[in-house]
């Protein structure tokens, strides 16, 4: 191998780790709306464990584990999980390894041996759905799975509630209707004028589509099936 060729190849390695560092190390910031909420709230007080936030609020029977979408800030996911914490079902939101799901797929695991609830539902949006829905896939823990604008990729088991927004334009719509065969007990709501990034607030996501209400409006409303899910099974 002659000089030349062996510097273009560490230069191509070289761009090769850089971008690799940067696709995982970029990732979209939670805005003042989510991070305003980090001392809780009155009904509800925010406590930094190891794996992220536990929401403690007056329920004492189910646990909500949420694992936040790809390359998002889990931070911006607080005012949902604050609206389901206040309805009576506390709330783990877990953050993630380089803000993927996937890294850190097992993290229930330690929740789940370290809490004492009667009930856990699994959640996620996006990947985070994905990989919610994995990890009961391959550990059989979990009562329920709650997916986000997600769809899994085997077949689920337990009960599953489906939220997504009529505007959502990253969600691939053929895998999400292929994947429906995969959930023997499926509950399915479209949040008419929601798109995919109002789940939380991080911001403009690209590719996804124009809204039509608010990030408040599609957060209330998608707490209050979450609730009305949790309450009809338990």
């Amino acid at each position: 191998m002659n000089r030349k060729l062996k510097i273009a190849i560490i230069v191509v390695l070289v761009l090769i780790l850089a971008y690799t560092a940067f696709y995982f190390t970029e990732y979209r910031h939670a805005e003042k709306k989510a991070t305003d909420l980090m001392n809780g709230a009155e009904n509800v007080s925010v406590i930094k464990e190891n794996y992220g936030l536990f929401l403690n609020g007056s329920g004492n029977d189910t646990l909500f584990i949420f694992y936040p979408g790809a390359k998002n800030e889990y931070v911006s996911y607080l005012p949902l999980l604050m609206d389901i914490s206040n309805g009576g079902v506390d709330s783990a939101l877990v953050e993630m390894p380089l803000n993927f799901a996937f890294f850190g797929e097992n993290t229930a695991d330690s929740i789940i041996d370290s809490t004492n609830y009667s009930h856990y539902v699994l959640a996620g949006h996006s990947l985070g759905g994905l990989s919610a829905a994995s990890y009961h896939n391959h550990t059989g823990k979990g009562d329920a799975v709650v997916l986000l604008a997600a769809y899994p990729n085997s077949g689920v088991d337990i009960p599953v509630l489906s939220i997504y927004g009529s505007e959502d334009g990253i969600l691939n719509r053929q895998s999400y209707n292929n994947s429906k065969t995969l959930m023997s007990n499926l509950t399915e709501v479209i949040i008419d004028g929601g798109n995919h990034e109002q789940f939380a607030y991080y911001g403009p996501q690209s590719g996804d589509g124009v809204a039509n209400i608010t990030a408040e409006n599609q957060q209330n409303q998608t707490a209050d099936e979450i609730l009305k899910f949790i309450n009809e099974l338990f």
